[in-house]
């Protein structure tokens, strides 16, 4: 019979000593599946030597042979290239997945044996590569049902037993679609401040569900006695019962999901949450594995969103947009036991848990339709491609097409961190500029990669004879063939010719439609995957990287960028700044046009008007700008307002002089301005909450050898009680006393503003962020601070 599916996710069993791909899947008529493939086996490569005897090897190889996972074939392959050369290469076939590692080991030191490739690609993941299956598509399939299986909690059972195809009616279909979404979200007990799963309870389980982008009811499961043994059995039995497809929370791979854990563990409960029986579990890149169900973090996808600094819930569904603010309760997490010992303000505490989850699905809203997509295109599982970074999104994907292409995958090689020239090429000039053009080249590295076949398999290696057309990097000089096409050629020119199409596809559709929205994060997904190749060649960790690669990108980068200016100054355009993939040049609307015509003409790159500045203030420093768009809106990068370690008030007062200036054109205002905040902070007349600084630890407190504000307050707070790692974001406020400022630095929620440092508030936050901007409009710290009078804005105009 034929069956139409969904693939969620993937994983085997060994049943009777012989592995078995089990695929978890959602049926057409919304029923839960397990498909098994048997027969898949695992393999890998063995490069023999270029004079080595393969007879002989192949002998060597089968005496390697174990009765628990016997060598079950070696084939000897021709048809396939290693970094774009044909070689000769043996596939070593095996029965169990674990003695893949052992046999990799033993064959590599085998005499005449060269190299051993794609031994480290998870059997799971090995399957979807070779035939062709991405997550969270529909696929048609040839099946056979078959009775229940033990373990399994799931309505169908079968096996495959021929061709699965891709759904060619499905193929726009909302991978979302009909999915149940679980959010949820547990708050612990915390007298000491910071939790122990090894004394203190979970108190409070909120969690409700999402279908087809609709939110149900949120619910609350609250302990009576903090005794959790009951909270934890009940929300097991909830999960089971709902059974969702996909569970969601905020930071749960590394709070909720641990400390459950734990607290199960304890009561002796078995955290039986999945479609097969069994506990979660860390996996891979660092994620907790639900068996049959997709776990998504979706902090993960927050840590993406460079322009949120803080990235607490509630900011980043306010900054979205999801939500306005002052529409949820607000309580400080280290507070939470206050809450719940108070009998009067525990109906706040449940209320504050109601909203995270309502604010964890409004995110998952926003969120998962990307993620969906991003699987589909990465190759990953949703619980996984989130999780995992940029570089191996990507490398996924690039070992598919390595698949497709018959080429070998390199493994991964530790390496050192590395660092080459960027592509900054014109400093920008420093003041204030009016009516300013920004045009930006379109996908301007991977435009270079292609135009320029650049790859590991194209560079021309030291010492190395070739006779035929090369193209010469500007200024470090590397040769790259120019026949026949590479393979990052061929991948992005893949890529981008998907996205273009679906650009094309996209606009027959309503911007408010279903499939308008679901293109559209496929094309971003895809552009995200596009763009991070460049990256991914100068990534040490990259199984294909290639340091004289990502050096050539930049140069000729910066090539374009200066040819990009000669031809702007030649039709008598101002040049204010140019960096990595932009430039900044004053706005004629005859002349900008021509600009682009030549570019695109001479250049062979896409170019376009981003934007026009009614204003822009550059320092003398790249990347470090604030501007005034036509539309009104402020754009700030690189200064103190869109950094994460000063103080809001900092930032807060930093953008303020940054409107002042560009909208009214009015220095006075702005100086005027900054001094009554500081006659604010003298007099106490500030939001306590705008002091404090954030900063995250990127070790253990105890590791770090100078002192510095955020490890000290870590190091209050660890001898409070507090439980501090890597990775948890430290928020202090600086104190009055005596002594170096990185000793007076306290845990925010152990001070008040009568112990505030106003001088240092004053001096190094408020006043220091004012002058990034105010110095350059003549204005001094001492006349900030005394008054004086002060020139026009137009004498700093350019």
């Amino acid at each position: 019979m034929k069956l139409r599916f969904q693939l969620l996710d993937v994983t085997y069993d060994i049943r009777g000593n012989e592995p078995v791909i089990v695929i978890y899947a959602r049926l057409y008529n919304n029923e839960t599946a397990v498909l098994f493939y048997r027969g898949f086996r695992p393999y890998f490569y063995a490069i023999p030597d270029d004079d080595a005897n393969i007879d002989e090897i192949i002998k060597l190889v089968k005496k390697l042979s174990k009765p628990k996972s016997p060598i079950l074939s070696i084939e000897v392959i021709n048809d396939i290239r290693y970094f774009g050369r044909p070689i000769t290469a043996l596939k070593v076939t095996t029965l169990i997945p674990q003695y893949v590692r052992e046999y990799r080991e033993e064959v590599a030191s085998l005499p005449g044996v060269k190299e051993v490739l794609e031994a480290d690609i998870r059997f799971a993941m090995r399957f979807l590569i070779d035939f062709n299956l991405y997550p969270m598509r529909w696929y048609i399939a040839e099946v056979r049902e078959t009775g229940k299986i033990g373990g399994y909690k799931v309505s169908k059972f079968y096996d495959i037993i021929g061709d699965i195809i891709e759904d060619p009616e499905y193929v726009n279909k909302d991978p979302l679609l009909d999915l149940g979404i679980l959010a949820f979200d547990i708050e612990a007990y915390n007298p000491r401040r910071s939790p122990d799963p090894s004394r203190d309870p979970i108190i409070i389980i909120g969690y409700g569900i999402m279908k087809n982008y609709n939110i149900d009811n949120i619910n609350i499961l609250a302990s009576d006695d903090n005794n959790d043994n009951s909270l934890l059995k009940r929300f097991v039995d909830i999960i089971n019962n709902m059974d969702p497809d996909i569970i969601i929370g905020y930071n749960q791979n590394r709070f909720d999901w641990p400390y459950m854990i734990a607290r199960a563990r304890i009561h002796g409960i078995r955290l039986d949450v999945g479609r097969k029986k069994g506990e979660p579990q860390t996996s891979s890149y660092g994620h907790i594995s639900v068996p049959g169900r997709l776990n998504v973090d979706l902090y993960d996808y927050a840590e993406e969103l460079h322009e949120v600094k803080v990235k607490s819930l509630e900011e980043v569904v306010e900054y979205l947009g999801l939500r306005k603010p002052g529409e949820r309760v607000i309580i400080d997490w280290w507070r939470i036991a206050d809450y719940w010992d108070d009998p009067s303000r525990r109906p706040i505490l449940l209320e504050y848990t109601r909203d995270d989850v309502r604010d964890t699905l409004l995110l998952g809203r926003v969120a998962l339709p990307f993620i969906a997509q991003l699987s589909q295109i990465s190759g990953l599982p949703m619980d996984q491609v989130m999780a995992a970074s940029v570089g191996f999104r990507l490398e996924w994907r690039l070992i598919r097409e390595a698949y497709k292409q018959r080429e070998l995958v390199p493994n991964r090689v530790e390496r050192p961190e590395e660092r080459y020239p960027g592509a900054v090429v014109l400093k920008p000039k420093p003041g204030i500029h009016s009516n300013i053009a920004v045009l930006d080249f379109s996908s301007m590295y991977p435009s270079i990669m292609i135009k320029y076949n650049i790859g590991p398999d194209t560079l021309i290696r030291p010492g190395e004879d070739y006779n035929g057309e090369v193209y010469v990097a500007p200024e470090v000089g590397y040769k790259f063939r120019k026949k026949p096409d590479g393979f990052f050629k061929k991948v992005l020119t893949r890529l981008i010719n998907i996205r273009n199409n679906i650009r094309k596809e996209i606009k027959k559709y309503p911007k408010d439609s279903t499939i308008y929205k679901l293109l559209d994060n496929r094309q971003k997904a895809i552009k995200l995957l596009a763009n991070a190749c460049y990256g991914y060649l100068g990534w040490t960790h990259a199984r294909w990287y290639c340091r004289e690669c990502a050096e050539s990108v930049t140069a000729w980068g910066r090539q374009t960028i200066k040819k990009a200016i000669e031809y702007a100054r030649s039709l008598g355009l101002d040049v204010i700044y140019g960096d990595t993939d932009s430039i900044f040049v004053s706005y004629d609307p005859e002349k900008i046009p021509k600009l682009i015509e030549l570019i695109e003409k001479e250049l062979g790159f896409d170019i376009k008007l981003e934007k026009v500045y009614k204003k822009v203030f550059f320092t003398e420093a790249k990347k470090r700008y604030v501007g005034l768009t036509s539309d009104g809106r402020i754009d700030i990068v690189g200064f103190e307002a869109v950094r994460g370690d000063w103080s809001e008030l900092a930032k807060e007062t930093q953008l303020k002089v940054a409107e002042i200036v560009l909208n009214t054109g009015d220095v006075n205002k702005a100086v005027d301005y900054v001094r009554k905040v500081i006659n604010d902070i003298k007099n106490g007349n500030i939001d306590f909450n705008k002091l404090i600084i954030w900063k995250t630890l990127t070790k253990r407190p105890s590791q770090y050898d100078t002192s510095q504000p955020h490890v000290t307050a870590a190091r209050i707070m660890e001898q409070s009680g507090y439980k501090v790692s890597p990775g948890t974001k430290i928020g202090y406020v600086i104190v009055r006393g005596s002594g170096p400022v990185s000793k007076r630095a306290k845990p925010y929620f152990m001070a008040s503003l009568e112990d505030i440092d106003i001088n240092y508030y004053i001096d190094k936050q408020v006043i220091q962020a004012a002058m990034r901007i105010l110095k350059y409009l003549g204005v001094s710290e001492k006349k900030l601070k005394s008054g004086g009078a002060q020139r026009s804005l137009l004498d700093y105009f350019s």
